[in-house]
Protein backbone atom coordinates (compact mmCIF):
# COMPACT_ATOMS: atom_id res chain seq x y z
CA UNK A 1 0.00 0.00 0.00
CA UNK A 2 1.32 3.26 -0.64
CA UNK A 3 0.46 6.30 1.03
CA UNK A 4 0.77 9.94 -0.45
CA UNK A 5 2.06 12.94 1.79
CA UNK A 6 -0.61 15.51 1.93
CA UNK A 7 2.31 17.91 1.67
CA UNK A 8 1.31 19.85 -1.43
CA UNK A 9 -1.49 19.64 -3.57
CA UNK A 10 0.57 18.66 -6.45
CA UNK A 11 1.12 15.38 -5.10
CA UNK A 12 -2.51 14.89 -3.93
CA UNK A 13 -5.40 12.81 -5.95
CA UNK A 14 -7.55 15.70 -7.78
CA UNK A 15 -10.95 14.34 -5.78
CA UNK A 16 -8.27 15.11 -2.34
CA UNK A 17 -6.85 18.47 -3.65
CA UNK A 18 -11.12 19.79 -4.15
CA UNK A 19 -11.98 18.22 -0.79
CA UNK A 20 -8.96 20.05 1.06
CA UNK A 21 -9.55 23.44 -0.98
CA UNK A 22 -10.62 26.22 1.13
CA UNK A 23 -13.33 28.95 0.69
CA UNK A 24 -12.00 32.12 1.71
CA UNK A 25 -14.83 35.03 2.07
CA UNK A 26 -14.34 37.90 4.34
CA UNK A 27 -17.31 37.94 7.12
CA UNK A 28 -18.53 40.96 8.32
CA UNK A 29 -18.34 41.84 12.01
CA UNK A 30 -22.08 42.96 11.89
CA UNK A 31 -25.36 42.22 10.66
CA UNK A 32 -25.65 45.62 9.58
CA UNK A 33 -22.41 45.52 7.29
CA UNK A 34 -23.82 42.08 5.89
CA UNK A 35 -26.83 43.65 4.71
CA UNK A 36 -24.87 46.33 2.95
CA UNK A 37 -22.49 43.35 1.83
CA UNK A 38 -26.10 41.74 0.15
CA UNK A 39 -27.61 45.30 -0.44
CA UNK A 40 -24.78 46.02 -2.88
CA UNK A 41 -25.03 42.56 -5.18
CA UNK A 42 -27.08 43.61 -8.45
CA UNK A 43 -29.91 40.35 -7.65
CA UNK A 44 -31.33 38.87 -4.09
CA UNK A 45 -33.27 36.22 -3.29
CA UNK A 46 -35.41 35.18 -0.31
CA UNK A 47 -36.46 31.82 1.57
CA UNK A 48 -40.40 33.05 2.72
CA UNK A 49 -42.64 30.76 4.51
CA UNK A 50 -46.13 31.21 3.29
CA UNK A 51 -49.13 29.10 3.80
CA UNK A 52 -46.96 26.54 5.80
CA UNK A 53 -44.60 25.71 3.24
CA UNK A 54 -41.33 27.49 2.32
CA UNK A 55 -40.41 28.98 -1.42
CA UNK A 56 -37.25 30.13 -2.93
CA UNK A 57 -38.36 34.01 -4.57
CA UNK A 58 -36.63 36.49 -6.46
CA UNK A 59 -38.11 39.77 -7.31
CA UNK A 60 -41.07 39.79 -10.02
CA UNK A 61 -41.54 36.17 -9.72
CA UNK A 62 -44.83 34.55 -10.07
CA UNK A 63 -45.89 32.54 -7.26
CA UNK A 64 -48.81 29.87 -7.25
CA UNK A 65 -50.55 28.82 -3.66
CA UNK A 66 -53.58 26.92 -2.48
CA UNK A 67 -56.16 29.47 -2.92
CA UNK A 68 -56.41 32.36 -0.12
CA UNK A 69 -59.92 33.20 0.53
CA UNK A 70 -59.51 36.18 2.97
CA UNK A 71 -57.91 38.28 -0.19
CA UNK A 72 -59.40 40.22 -3.10
CA UNK A 73 -57.34 40.91 -6.63
CA UNK A 74 -54.90 43.84 -5.98
CA UNK A 75 -54.16 43.38 -2.58
CA UNK A 76 -50.65 43.61 -0.89
CA UNK A 77 -49.71 41.08 1.33
CA UNK A 78 -46.08 41.36 3.56
CA UNK A 79 -44.26 38.12 3.74
CA UNK A 80 -43.03 38.39 7.75
CA UNK A 81 -41.58 34.53 7.85
CA UNK A 82 -38.29 35.37 5.65
CA UNK A 83 -35.60 32.03 6.79
CA UNK A 84 -33.21 33.13 4.57
CA UNK A 85 -31.97 36.49 2.47
CA UNK A 86 -28.98 36.25 0.11
CA UNK A 87 -27.14 37.24 -3.15
CA UNK A 88 -24.44 35.39 -5.19
CA UNK A 89 -21.95 36.19 -3.12
CA UNK A 90 -23.10 36.58 0.67
CA UNK A 91 -25.84 34.72 2.55
CA UNK A 92 -27.49 35.85 6.27
CA UNK A 93 -29.85 33.04 7.85
CA UNK A 94 -32.57 33.85 10.26
CA UNK A 95 -32.85 31.71 13.66
CA UNK A 96 -35.41 30.74 12.95
CA UNK A 97 -36.64 33.98 10.80
CA UNK A 98 -34.92 36.97 9.67
CA UNK A 99 -36.59 40.11 11.59
CA UNK A 100 -39.25 41.93 9.22
CA UNK A 101 -37.25 45.83 10.27
CA UNK A 102 -34.57 43.91 8.25
CA UNK A 103 -36.03 42.72 5.05
CA UNK A 104 -39.61 43.53 3.45
CA UNK A 105 -40.90 41.95 1.10
CA UNK A 106 -44.71 42.35 -0.39
CA UNK A 107 -46.86 40.31 -3.00
CA UNK A 108 -49.61 41.72 -5.29
CA UNK A 109 -52.66 39.36 -5.34
CA UNK A 110 -52.78 38.94 -9.06
CA UNK A 111 -55.61 36.21 -9.92
CA UNK A 112 -57.97 33.49 -8.22
CA UNK A 113 -57.38 30.94 -10.92
CA UNK A 114 -58.07 27.04 -11.31
CA UNK A 115 -55.73 24.09 -11.77
CA UNK A 116 -56.48 21.35 -14.41
CA UNK A 117 -59.26 19.31 -14.19
CA UNK A 118 -58.39 16.16 -12.24
CA UNK A 119 -60.50 12.72 -12.00
CA UNK A 120 -60.83 10.30 -9.07
CA UNK A 121 -61.97 6.81 -9.74
CA UNK A 122 -63.54 4.95 -7.22
CA UNK A 123 -64.25 0.82 -7.63
CA UNK A 124 -65.41 -1.61 -5.12
CA UNK A 125 -64.48 -5.27 -6.89
CA UNK A 126 -67.05 -7.80 -7.68
CA UNK A 127 -69.97 -5.35 -6.27
CA UNK A 128 -70.89 -3.50 -9.21
CA UNK A 129 -69.94 -0.19 -7.54
CA UNK A 130 -67.83 2.18 -9.47
CA UNK A 131 -67.63 6.26 -8.95
CA UNK A 132 -65.91 9.11 -11.19
CA UNK A 133 -65.41 12.32 -9.48
CA UNK A 134 -63.74 15.38 -11.27
CA UNK A 135 -62.46 18.68 -10.25
CA UNK A 136 -60.48 21.21 -10.34
CA UNK A 137 -58.16 22.67 -7.95
CA UNK A 138 -58.31 26.44 -6.98
CA UNK A 139 -55.04 28.79 -6.40
CA UNK A 140 -54.30 32.26 -5.61
CA UNK A 141 -51.32 33.70 -7.84
CA UNK A 142 -49.00 35.78 -6.34
CA UNK A 143 -46.68 38.60 -7.91
CA UNK A 144 -43.53 38.80 -5.42
CA UNK A 145 -42.60 42.95 -5.31
CA UNK A 146 -38.77 43.95 -4.74
CA UNK A 147 -36.91 42.94 -2.08
CA UNK A 148 -36.37 45.98 0.41
CA UNK A 149 -33.12 45.91 2.72
CA UNK A 150 -33.73 49.43 4.58
CA UNK A 151 -29.97 51.16 5.05
CA UNK A 152 -28.36 51.12 8.11
CA UNK A 153 -29.22 53.35 10.91
CA UNK A 154 -26.22 56.23 11.55
CA UNK A 155 -26.51 57.23 14.78
CA UNK A 156 -24.43 60.80 15.80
Amino acid sequence: MVSIPPTSPTTCSPSTFIARRAVHTVAPESTASALDLIRSQPSQYVVASFVGRKYILTPRDLLTVPRLRDVNVGDVLTLDQIHELGSRDYTIRGDPVISPSRVKVEATVVEHTKGKMESIFKKKRRKGYQKTITHKQPYTRLRIGDIEIPTSLIVK
